[in-house]
């Protein structure tokens, strides 16, 4: 049985913390799906409202302009794969060399083009992590003077903005200030998010349980999030995710407002731990690292991944959001079969085997020639990322309580922030090295810091609490302290 909830002022909340756990859950759904619609589209978004809007020009990596034309496909099998005028192949159409010549089918136009939005869409998606980078710290300070729910009624009305902006956007710099204005969105909700439920579920065996199905509003989101916006942007139109989103974030905040009552400040109770004693804590930084590589692994796949296919796979635009199927669904099977386990057999094995399986995962995209060979790397991908994810922040908590005040703001914050970082660093460096060093090789050293960095994790086998960490004193000095 569950000990008492450690905060007064949150006694309330213990007692119908099952509906909180709800709205939470879908807040995090919301945030999710907006986050992973955005990733697989980015290139196709760019792509239709500047490739396809005529004659456009760009300076390409060589120094030398470009022009394309309007069309957005072309029927190869009714051009000559030569000029009459040049025995040059022409270098702005992209032919798949999976397909037999008699099954050609269209493909995307203008190949130098795609290769240049590599680092563009990189900074794009980057642009969020980087804003929620920045926020995270002020949201924690946040959430000690007013508690966790009106930060997180916040979170819902910028997430709201956000995709209204989406919806409309029409230019690169436009999408820009929707991804940087939905980051702070995040920072809000996911702070909040977890804080909150580390409060009301003080029972470490209750608290991983509701942490798990949390997070699996994040593994539904992301499922949801991809092909959902894939499909929409190609069969309704470029506006028609984005509103749904809007939606769904109006239902989230009606909930907040009748079972949360975000208008009523409650103030935490417990002093919070320093964020300097937090950041120097050893224990909490080789958890913070782990997830920042793992989020790092998967900031990089996002804006890759598409292009990729796009380049050689002559993927039509559903199956951008598609290919990342596989991943999100063994995800969401982790998440909930894996955490119980998670805290019988050690959460910290846990998470050193998962970014194992994620490392072998990644080395092994490179293979696939067209989206079916994504299926068992991605797959791969998804359990390592799952095993990962279910321990960590149950983890996080328990370091908290183990070795300082149980106060979640600030940990949570620091758990962002490692997420954040990692998905600043992957999109926008991400893009850059595919671009420099190809795509394999990035896949190669992405495999190989996961898989070497796993085995630190040992460390956190039997971490010492608060009372074991002072310093033994001879007994001189203890007999000097007892007289003072």
């Amino acid at each position: 049985m569950g000990r008492c909830c450690p905060c007064p002022c949150l006694k309330e909340k213990c007692d119908s913390r099952w509906p909180i756990l709800f709205v939470i859950t879908v807040a995090m759904i919301v945030d999710c799906v907006l986050f992973t619609i955005v990733a697989p589209i980015a290139p196709a978004i760019l792509y239709d409202i500047e490739y396809g809007k005529g004659n456009t020009t760009f300076q390409n990596s060589s120094g030398s302009s470009s022009a394309y034309p309007i069309s957005s496909y072309s029927s190869l099998s009714n051009l000559s794969l030569f000029d009459n005028s040049s025995k040059e192949p022409y270098h702005d159409r992209i032919t798949n060399s999976t397909e037999s010549p008699g099954n050609k089918r269209k493909c995307y136009e203008g190949t130098e083009y795609l290769k240049e939005q590599n680092v563009r869409v990189g900074l794009l998606l980057a642009i969020k992590a980087i804003l929620q980078l920045l926020t995270n710290p002020i949201v924690g300070k946040l959430i000690n003077r007013t508690g966790y729910d009106a930060p997180l009624f916040c979170g819902f009305f910028i997430v709201f903005l956000s995709s209204l902006m989406f919806a409309f956007a029409n230019s690169y710099a436009f999408l820009c200030v929707a991804r940087g204005l939905q980051g702070i969105g995040s920072s809000f909700t996911m702070v909040s998010a977890m804080g909150m439920l580390a409060h009301v579920f003080p029972d470490d065996a209750e608290r991983g349980k509701a942490m798990g199905i949390a997070m699996s509003g994040v593994a539904i989101g992301i499922l949801a999030g991809a092909p959902f916006g894939s499909v929409m942007y190609e069969f309704v139109g470029k506006a028609s995710p984005f509103l749904a989103i809007g939606v769904l974030a109006l239902l989230d905040g009606v909930l907040q407002l009748f079972i949360l009552r975000p208008t009523k400040f409650t103030p935490l109770a417990i002093p919070p731990t320093p964020y300097r004693d937090l950041v120097l804590d050893p224990y909490i930084m080789v958890t913070a690292v782990g997830l920042c590589i793992a989020n790092l692994t998967f900031g990089m796949l996002e804006p890759t991944i598409p292009i990729r296919m796009m380049e050689t796979m002559c993927a039509p635009r559903y199956q951008l959001g598609l290919s990342f199927l596989p991943s999100v669904i063994t995800y969401f099977i982790c998440l909930n079969a894996f955490s119980g386990l998670a805290q019988k057999i050690g959460r910290w094995l846990c998470i050193m085997i998962g970014m194992i399986i994620q490392g072998i995962g990644v080395m092994f995209l490179p293979l696939a020639l067209n989206i079916f060979g994504l299926i068992g790397p991605d797959a791969a991908l998804g359990f390592g990322f799952g095993l990962m994810e279910t321990s960590v922040m149950p983890l996080m908590a328990h370091l908290v309580d183990l070795r300082h005040t149980s106060n979640y703001g600030g940990i949570y914050a620091i758990s962002d922030i490692a997420l954040c970082i990692g998905y600043a660093l992957g999109p926008s460096c991400g893009g850059a090295i595919a671009k420099a060093l190809g795509f394999t090789w990035l896949m190669i050293l992405l495999g190989l810091l996961n898989i070497l960095y796993a085995p630190i994790f040992i460390l956190l086998r039997n971490p010492p609490g608060k009372e074991e960490t002072k310093p033994v004193l001879n007994p001189e000095e203890k007999q000097e302290e007892e007289d003072l």
